[in-house]
């Protein structure tokens, strides 16, 4: 079709395209979920919902991504927004986000017309679960393994918003990715690199760590996940790079074995159930109670099938280790062994949704008391937003940055690309997204994980 634009409004042109049609640029774009396990994108916006729900919560301490984003590029999230609404049909498009993000209010306020609307969330944790924005956003409660769309939403987060407008508009493919750097480091910050960027360069660009053996964590101090190699690449769903000291509690959990984690649970847990008291699911109404899940592990002849089944909806937001325990027991780890151990057995989880606890909404941590809990304060810092030019000399780009199978490459060593170029496709009729050239250049290798390029 030949693009047109709708009249100029506050928030710029709309591009003229059918949800077929926003479907298969995004498709194309390969867009994926920036905020979470990278679902592709276009996938959801097959969902016909009531409600499109934009997740801006970023809850997750020292991350500072969408809420810098959102007032540099507030029209083209609403558009984002506008085009994920017609896609979905959903009629009515809510942004959460939370108060404090005082200049996003500030710019996306004048620029909503009648059918969207901001909805604020308080500072506390963990506002980013979906399950629990949605909760906020619109009083409508997920049941325990169930997907937002049974309650007639969908959910995608800032940067997901921002590359449907890019792909919807321009075509644009996903090729950047901005992150936060920061704590233990010279010049905290927020920049946006090319995917495939060793995250050894990206701290680079902050100066370098200030601490002479530090540990460091691929995304939030909650969720994230200890770096073994800093030559790790940036991908789509990279959110932040956390610089501590390896001395540091949080980096010393993470180098917890398994095994440790075990037999700490089953030496010191005393059932005194704080864990439960304060897992967001549970207070929602979900059956999910770690203290018994750590009990099933630990006595497993006393264990109902359908307690330990209920693992499977844990979101592993961490809460139940680093703020409610008080003997240093991890029921998240012992929570995502048990599903790993249950999905490789295809096991899935069916229960009913309780009635929320009466004191639900005072039981979440406010995030000043989450960043003393957590010993951040002294490593606690803006990460402004810096406009960096990164020019990388080669990037490795992953096969699978997504949920699903790993894409095809479609080119060959020795092939010049450019910038934008799709490089690998999604397999005949599986669940997937295609990958693209973030710098012109070679391609230098290419091996079943990934694929190298040199800039030319």
């Amino acid at each position: 079709m030949n693009e047109t634009a709708l009249q100029a409004t506050p928030f710029g042109e709309l591009t003229v395209a059918t949800a077929d049609d926003i479907r298969k640029r995004v498709r194309d774009a390969g867009v994926v979920g920036a905020g979470g396990a990278g679902f592709p994108t276009h996938v959801k916006l097959q969902a016909q919902v009531e409600i499109f729900l934009v997740n801006a919560a970023e809850c997750e301490p020292m991350l500072k991504v969408d809420q810098q984003l959102m007032p540099r590029q507030a029209a083209r999230l609403v558009r984002g927004l506008l085009y994920g609404m017609q896609a979905t049909g959903a009629a009515e498009g809510i942004i959460a986000l939370k108060e404090k993000y005082h200049a996003a209010i500030g710019a996306l306020t004048p620029l909503l017309p009648p059918q969207l609307r901001l909805h604020i969330l308080p500072d506390v944790y963990p506002a980013g679960d979906e399950v629990i924005t949605i909760w906020q956003a619109t009083g409508r409660r997920v049941a325990p393994a169930a997907l937002p769309v049974s309650v007639g939403v969908v959910v995608n987060n800032v940067q997901t918003v921002l590359n449907i407008a890019r792909a919807v508009e321009q075509h644009y493919p996903v090729t950047r990715r901005t992150l936060t750097v920061n704590g233990a480091v010279r010049q905290p910050l927020t920049v946006t690199v090319p995917l495939g960027m060793s995250l050894r360069e990206v701290l680079a660009l902050a100066g370098g760590a200030t601490v002479d053996d530090a540990g460091y964590i691929n995304g939030g101090p909650m969720m994230g996940a200890l770096l073994t190699s800093l030559d790790t690449p940036v991908t789509k769903t990279t959110g932040g790079l956390l610089v501590l000291p390896k001395s540091h509690p949080l980096i010393q959990r993470r180098m917890q074995d398994d095994r440790t984690v075990l037999s700490i649970a089953r030496t010191v847990c005393e059932q005194c159930r704080l864990c439960t008291d304060l897992c967001p699911r549970h207070l929602l109404g979900h059956e999910l109670s770690p203290h018994l899940l750590v009990r099933a592990m630990n006595y497993q002849s006393i264990a109902t099938p359908q307690t330990v089944l209920s693992a499977l909806t844990c979101s592993e937001c961490n809460v139940c280790e680093s703020v409610a325990c008080p003997v240093g027991i991890s029921p998240m780890r012992v929570n995502r062994l048990l599903k790993n151990e249950l999905r490789q057995h295809g096991a899935r989880y069916q229960g009913p949704l309780r009635d929320a606890d009466e004191m639900a909404r005072y039981r979440l941590i406010p995030v000043k008391r989450l960043i003393s809990k957590l010993a951040l304060s002294e490593w606690y810092q803006d990460a402004p937003f810096t406009e960096l030019r990164t020019e990388p000399t080669q990037v490795q780009l992953p096969l699978r940055q997504h949920i699903g199978a790993a894409a095809v490459p479609c080119v060959q060593p020795g092939e010049t690309v450019l910038r934008g170029q799709q490089i690998a496709t999604i397999p005949d009729g599986a669940l997937g997204a295609p990958v693209h050239a973030s710098i012109d250049g070679t391609v230098a290798s290419i091996t079943e994980q990934t694929i190298t390029l040199v800039r030319g």
